[in-house]
């Protein structure tokens, strides 16, 4: 594992295009996090390089390109978001504030003939956010491209474009005089391969007098926490807002105000506007950059121990894994999650140490764990097998999971948790 090494010829940054030089860890050739073969599909499961960067010009993390990863990743990424109570009200609660940050334009009892506002989201996933505006009557639209979460979304009323959110889409809204009162980047911005060509698309596709809402996970807890299981090769950025505002300004768009977040163990809310309009910044954007700054997040010297958090998480859990196996003690994971591929696959968690997990989603019952083909169950396996051990694979809703699998404290089983360090709930 090699961290902050300086060699040329990795290519450009995906957010300034500056040589980047600086190898934050290379976690080798995985297979997509995102993906869950079945039983027939294990022998010809494909793995590729997953090598993280840091640029040290604009300090945004990226995941290294591969040979054909815009079509590969198109084809294998389909996660929902609605099995997750936590998430679900996350979502519900970050629409009100946005409808009280953002007002619309709209109807009123005074201009009973105003527009109804219209809201894009650009990676709509399941339709499961964009379901609190249908109810209140807003004209929405998502993006996505998972046929399974399209159907699911456009179930719900939730209108649902099958493509990707990009430039390309955002001046087909302009040229439809569709551009967006509220444009909405739930945890999509890490999904853009390219930082700048984004902004410009949002920028292209937001109102005048629009407001842009994003979400997305701290590239500070990240670095701080050593939380690699975030690390995927479709999620190949990882933001700060000192990143992510030169790729805006460069775009013609303003953060006017930002906050930091508990959802998935850190996370950053933005809100950003047209530069041209001069919209008042309010005092959140200062407090978010200082506190970045003060953790060092523009210094090559704060990335240099990431690999050696990454390598003391994978010994703690197998570690752990080892102890149980040779206890005779049993254990089962909770949940399917593309950071539990991404944990399992670089600690080398095979079967023999983890013999089967379950999740709340149907669509991958029967199926696979990427890379380490741990078997995915439905949840009521974990009650009739009554495992010594669960270990919560996603860990930043290990609160919810708890509390849904409070049985289990009932024949004396723990939880088990291996972030930000190996934990074993009581």
């Amino acid at each position: 594992m090699v961290t902050t090494r300086t060699t040329p010829g990795f290519g450009p940054c995906r957010g300034c295009s500056a040589p980047l030089r600086h190898s934050l860890v290379d976690l080798g050739l995985q297979p997509l996090a995102d993906d869950f073969p079945t039983a027939g599909e294990l022998a010809g499961e494909e793995s590729f390089p997953l090598h993280v960067l840091v640029c040290d010009q604009c300090w945004l993390v990226q995941v290294r390109p591969f040979e054909g990863d815009a079509r590969i990743l198109a084809e294998h990424t389909h996660a929902a978001s609605s099995y997750s109570d936590t998430l679900v009200a996350h979502a519900k609660a970050w629409v009100a504030e946005m409808l009280e940050r953002c007002p619309l334009p709209g109807r009123t009892s005074a201009s009973p003939s105003a527009r109804v506002p219209f809201v894009v989201d650009m990676a709509s996933n399941d339709g499961y956010l964009l379901a609190n505006l249908v109810d209140r009557g807003i004209d929405v639209l998502g993006f996505e491209h998972a046929p399974s979460n399209v159907e699911a979304a456009r179930a719900r009323g939730v209108t649902t474009e099958q493509t990707q959110f990009g430039l390309t889409a955002a001046r087909k809204l302009a040229a439809e005089g569709r551009r967006a009162d509220l444009l909405i980047g739930n945890h999509s911005l890490a999904n853009a391969g390219d930082l700048g060509e984004m902004a410009e698309a949002m920028k292209t596709a937001l109102a005048p007098g629009g407001r842009i809402a994003l979400e997305f996970h701290h590239v500070r807890e990240l670095v701080a926490e050593a939380q690699f299981d975030v690390i995927s090769h479709a999620h190949c950025l990882y933001l700060s807002l000192l990143s992510l505002e030169p790729a805006l300004t460069k775009a013609g768009l303003v953060l006017i105000d930002a906050e930091m977040v508990a959802i998935h163990g850190g996370s950053v809310r933005a809100y950003a506007a047209h530069a041209e309009e001069q919209p008042p910044v309010g005092p959140g954007v200062k407090a978010v950059l200082e506190a970045e700054r003060a953790a060092g997040l523009d210094s090559l010297v704060t990335y240099e121990s990431f690999g050696s958090g990454v390598e003391q998480i994978r010994d703690e859990l197998v570690a752990f894994l080892e102890r149980v196996r040779a206890d005779g003690s049993s254990i089962a994971g909770y949940g399917a999650p593309s950071k539990g591929n991404t944990l399992l696959n670089s600690a080398r968690v095979t079967p023999d140490l983890l013999p089967w997990t379950v999740d709340r989603s149907p669509a991958k019952h029967g199926r696979f764990m990427a890379g380490s083909h741990i078997p995915i169950h439905a949840p009521e396996r974990i009650f009739e097998a009554r495992p010594d051990y669960v270990l919560i694979l996603p860990w930043s809703l290990a609160e919810e999971i708890t509390s849904q699998l409070a049985e289990v404290r009932a024949w004396g089983g723990r939880f088990v948790t291996a972030f930000p360090r190996l934990t074993i709930w009581s």
